[in-house]
């Protein structure tokens, strides 16, 4: 069994100016948990703990779910805060162009049920990049406002992946499989 989730991850440019922008706050707050940027991603559908007899199935209905949506422009833009599981204080950055981001999550998080590997929490999708958490109760408002005004570079967001999370400590997220985004053709190599 292993604990799992599929997400996109912007390209390593988007992901530089994200440190750019990151680092000195980093320094301003290092009581806080910030999320490592090789650990940075886009959520598309939590799993939770997958027991290994559903892999087989759950690869192949995640990459036919990938295959329904195309490649979608994506970019990072203002920041905002929330309170996550178990009371955690989270600072994110928002995902611009969230209306088809939530449909290719959607049609993800139905391929991983009829899998039966999703953990379903009840709540909306809301696409958001994590940067930072605190069990604390620290009031990170004036931090998201510090990134405000942060917009990232367009990127094409051509394909999902299935990470596994390793706990830990330090904790890493380890991608074991892409899924291509859009239909496959004959010139594409995809099968």
């Amino acid at each position: 069994m292993s604990r799992m989730f599929v997400a996109l991850v912007p390209p390593p440019g988007v992901l530089d100016e994200v440190s750019r922008v990151v680092a000195p706050l980093r320094d301003a707050w290092p009581d806080l948990t910030w999320v490592e940027p090789a650990n940075w991603h886009i959520t598309l559908a939590f799993l939770g703990e997958v027991p290994d007899r559903v892999r087989p199935d759950l690869s192949a209905r995640l990459a036919r779910a990938a295959r329904h949506h195309e490649p979608l422009p994506l970019a990072l833009g203002e920041s905002g805060t929330f309170t996550g599981r178990g009371g955690v204080g989270v600072v994110w950055l928002s995902v611009r162009e969230p209306g088809r981001l939530a449909r290719l999550a959607g049609s993800i998080a139905a391929g991983a049920r009829r899998a039966g590997a999703e953990e379903p929490d009840g709540r909306p999708y809301r696409a958001h990049f994590t940067l930072v958490r605190s069990r604390k109760g620290v009031d990170l408002r004036p931090l998201a406002d510090a990134l405000k005004s942060f917009e990232s570079t367009f990127w094409t967001a051509d394909g999902a992946h299935l990470f596994v999370s390793h706990l830990g400590p330090p904790l890493r997220y380890e991608a074991v499989e892409t899924y291509p985004l859009g239909k496959p053709s004959a010139e594409s190599g995809w099968e």
